[in-house]
């Protein structure tokens, strides 16, 4: 099989345009949430364009406008109407496979927040092609998406880690609507994506068994028409250049301030005891504030920080099948952990089968997080207890996590070693073990558990110099007193 050109002709025949809105796990992770299913929205057929490197085409940034974000897309078009079909026949549908640049203005985003409408349905804000690769020729998962700025690669990902393959969008689409001959889905841009400006030259291809479509490109112009006082004007602010360009820095943004601990806080608590912080909890009535029945790789090591969390709920076959393939839970977990945060999964203290593995532990170590704690298994042990970061876990297993496990959710309220933990709680341990404090008494807390641990200071010399602990341990008001003088004297 072979390219065939794209012509206007076909593009006359698409009724509908449907875009997703994330799909590869690069952008997912740039962005900060993972969806578990996914979204469109459409834009309109008047949108499309053509243009090829022979033959570029044009798009007009609007007068006004500041943020012209340019994406890199594989489009699919459809042969042949489609309407509940099965994951397994879905992929037959699809008759051809070709580049796509999915344009929008980020000024126009909050005009039509949602539908895109505006923002992304302007005339020639979708080229597409320039040649058609067969879909019954290439591997869905197997497709190569790159994108080029003013010559330089920005984009270069692949189909193998979808979060939906695309079998997946065409027969869930098609649940609800009549996907017709000639329709187009854009199936989702990966990390990457920017801003083009007046002058820049944005392409954009789509490779895979061989075949490609050609280098899609497309010029931008700058518009000169105003738009009517009556409608939505452009506007942008930070959030959006951030957006657009994918990162602060590319916006040419001062760094954000980093969310986590307050880090006097943090101090303070790395200086106390989890036994000390027990006793406090426990005269506020908190007594089920530990994670328990845990080992560590790093015993000796005490660890601070606020909980992210993992959920895994029993295995189920068919439920593994939806959720525990490509980007799933766990993967999205670890891939979100930030730096000096740990991460906490429920496992239902099965230890039948391992919940973490050393590639996933190496990729929370990269990532910066703080520890590792499960009440389940740990597989590939001697790599895990190799590396840095701390791992807390209820056995030692060979098997993978779909023995006993599907990787059900993120950031929720979970259960862990006997307890329950939040995300945001924070955990600290120790060689003594594990304890989950709510954020709001932290601060209380810790000044009680350092003048604790003050009065502990002197009742441990007084031992050690032969003094009973009648009295004393805890102290009487004789030795309330001398210990009083004695602070006063050693602080």
């Amino acid at each position: 099989m072979e390219v065939v050109p794209m012509e206007s002709g076909l593009l006359a025949r698409t009724r509908k345009v449907i875009a997703v809105h994330i799909n590869y796990p690069s952008r997912a992770a740039q962005r900060g949430r993972t969806p578990e299913q996914p979204s469109y929205f459409l834009k309109p057929a008047s949108s499309l364009a053509l243009g090829s490197a022979d033959n570029p085409g044009t798009v007009e940034r609007p007068a006004g406008c500041e943020l012209l974000g340019y994406e890199g897309e594989i489009a699919l078009i459809i042969g042949r109407n489609a309407r509940r079909v099965s994951l397994e026949d879905a992929w037959g549908y699809v008759e051809w496979v070709t580049a796509s640049n999915d344009l929008g203005v980020y000024d126009l985003r909050y005009a039509d927040k949602g539908s895109n409408l505006r923002s992304k349905g302007g005339d020639g804000f979708t080229p597409v092609g320039p040649a058609l690769i067969p879909a019954a020729a290439v591997d869905p998962a197997a497709l190569r998406i790159r994108t080029w700025h003013n010559g330089e690669l920005v984009q270069d990902d692949t189909t193998e880690d979808l979060l939906f393959p695309f079998a997946r969008l065409v027969a869930d689409l098609s649940q609800l609507l009549t996907l017709e001959a000639g329709d187009i889905i854009l199936t989702g841009t990966p990390a990457g994506a920017s801003v083009a400006l007046p002058g820049d030259v944005v392409e954009v291809e789509v490779s895979g068994n061989g075949l490609s479509s050609g280098r899609l490109a497309t010029g931008v112009v700058e518009g000169t028409t105003p738009f009517a006082a009556f409608g939505a004007q452009p506007k942008s602010d930070d959030t959006q250049r951030e957006e657009a360009y994918g990162s602060r820095e590319a916006a040419g943004l001062a760094p954000a301030a980093k969310p986590g601990l307050d880090p006097d806080l943090k101090k303070k608590l790395e200086s106390v005891a989890t036994a000390t912080l027990s006793s406090q909890m426990r005269k506020r009535g908190l007594n089920n504030v530990s994670i328990d029945g845990l080992q560590s790789t790093r015993p000796d090591r005490r660890v601070v920080g606020l909980a992210r969390t993992l959920r895994y709920v029993p295995n189920r076959e068919d439920l593994f099948k939806t959720h525990g393939g490509g980007f799933n839970a766990q993967k999205r977990a670890v891939e979100s952990v930030n730096e000096g945060e740990i991460l906490v999964m429920e496992a239902r203290g099965e230890k039948g089968t391992g919940t973490v593995g050393d590639i996933l532990a190496l990729r929370a170590q990269v990532r910066g997080a703080a520890a590792i704690i499960t009440d389940g298994g740990v597989r590939d042990y001697s790599a895990v207890a190799g590396l840095e970061i701390p791992t807390y876990f209820a056995s030692r297993h060979p098997a993978v996590l779909g023995r006993r496990h599907v990787p059900w959710d993120t950031d929720v309220t979970i259960a862990c070693g006997g307890t329950t933990v939040q995300p945001g709680d924070i955990i600290v341990a120790d060689s003594d073990g594990i304890l989950v404090i709510p954020p709001a008494i932290a601060a209380e807390l810790v000044d009680e558990c350092i003048a604790q641990e003050r009065e502990e200071e002197y009742i441990f010399a007084m031992v050690e110099q032969g003094h009973s602990v009648d009295g004393l341990f805890p102290m009487n008001a004789e030795w309330r007193a001398k210990y009083e003088e004695w602070r006063r004297d050693n602080d």
